[in-house]
């Protein structure tokens, strides 16, 4: 990864973070994008008064130019691009009857088209470099997860659109790939939408049992050395994998199962 330009969506905290990191610690230099620009740049200080080569753009992958922005200011900084690493995202909680469509809304613009957006423009240069383009995934793109509607159809919808692209592009030598990380530890669930789009404060999960976003970003940078396709991590995500294809009502009773246990699980009601 020595002197590779990775630019890494959502890089101001959990898996993006770390995985930003992760880059900058085997020699690349990384572009870091989030909308918390504060903690953004305090992330490229630290970085940089290590000797690592990086810099913070802020970005709101919703927004077309915010992203545009980021790819050119990348080139202008680096000249090239070898990895894209999308991984902005938010989550929610809350049944879809009870859902305002503005929150549905708002997971697919930040989950599904932030990927679109800095995939667009990222992509003649990944071509140039034939380089790798990267979605974060989760278990929620292999089934649906209850309480999360739009949190899975926006995943669903990204797997949709990487397989897609890989697809075109069996003769240019871009790498493709998907990686559905499992329950991690990290500030998704903290921040997730409640069902008039507030957010949720405080985690409904014991996060000190989920895979850390360090863990997951090595998983990243070996799938990417690896050139796999689709890479699933955790218990949670392998048995979903494995076991959706040949018993899906079963599946459905599990997801089911585990999610109205949660505390003060919409599911409930």
């Amino acid at each position: 990864m020595k002197n590779k330009v990775v630019i890494v969506t959502g890089a101001s905290s959990g898996i993006g973070q770390a995985t930003a990191v992760e880059f900058a610690r085997l020699g690349a230099r990384v572009v870091m994008a989030a909308r918390n620009e504060s903690k953004l740049n305090e992330l490229a200080a630290e970085l940089t008064g290590q000797g690592y080569s990086c810099i913070a753009v802020r970005t709101d992958v919703t927004k077309e130019e915010d992203c545009r922005n980021l790819i050119e200011t990348s080139i202008e900084k680096f000249g090239t691009i070898d990895i894209l690493v999308n991984n902005a995202g938010i989550s929610m909680r809350a049944l879809f009857r009870d859902t305002e469509l503005a929150v549905m809304k708002q997971l697919m613009d930040v989950n599904f088209w932030g990927n679109v957006h800095c995939t667009k423009y990222a992509l003649p240069y990944l071509l140039e470099s034939r380089g790798t383009v990267l979605s974060v995934s989760s278990v929620g793109g292999i089934h649906g997860l209850p309480g999360r509607s739009g949190y899975s159809a926006s995943k669903y919808a990204i797997h949709g659109f990487m397989e897609t692209l890989r697809i075109e592009n069996r003769k240019t030598g871009l790498h493709v790939m998907l990686i559905s990380p499992g329950f991690t530890e990290s500030n998704i669930r903290r921040t997730a939408l409640l069902a008039d789009g507030t957010s949720q404060g405080e985690s409904p999960l014991n996060e000190k049992k989920m895979m850390t976003p360090a863990s997951v970003a090595k998983h990243i940078v070996r799938g990417i050395r690896k050139k796999k396709r689709f890479v699933v991590l955790t218990i949670e995500g392998k048995f979903a994998f494995h076991f959706k294809k040949y018993f899906p009502g079963w599946l459905d009773r599990i997801f089911y199962n585990h999610f109205a246990r949660e505390h003060d699980s919409p599911l409930g009601k």
